[in-house]
């Protein structure tokens, strides 16, 4: 089992920047894929990135390639997710996952845990 907990979500102008972290629990860290979900209001929640956990080789959303990068720190049992160029589509609470699959999934249906979500905010 993880848990996970994020952290550095807030209020932030078009165009900035905003780098997101996720702390996981447990020893066995690296063995699970990571990946960042979002979901605004009245909206479905959407894939973001994810970063497997057998290569390391990273996925991401359509709406955010280009702009967001995940990376992770299995030292660290980190996971984070840089935001650059944020645009106000951009609004919305960003979940933090962990799924056993050894590559990059997709759905949110595909990942075990996840952490509580911490708000992010664009503003015009």
């Amino acid at each position: 089992q993880v848990q996970l907990v994020e952290s550095g979500g807030g209020l932030v102008q078009a165009g900035g920047s905003l780098r997101l972290s996720c702390a996981a629990s447990g020893r066995t860290f690296s063995s699970y894929t990571m990946g960042w979900f979002r979901q605004a209001p009245g909206k479905e929640r959407e894939f973001v990135a994810a970063i497997g956990w057998s290569d390391s080789i990273t996925r991401y959303g359509d709406s955010v390639k280009g702009r967001f990068t995940i990376s992770r720190d299995n030292a660290k049992n980190t996971v984070y997710l840089q935001m650059n160029s944020l645009k106000r589509e951009d609004t919305a609470v960003y979940y933090c996952a962990a799924t056993l699959f050894p590559i990059q999934r997709v759905r949110a249906d595909e990942y075990d845990y996840w952490g509580q979500g911490t708000q992010v905010t664009v503003s015009s």
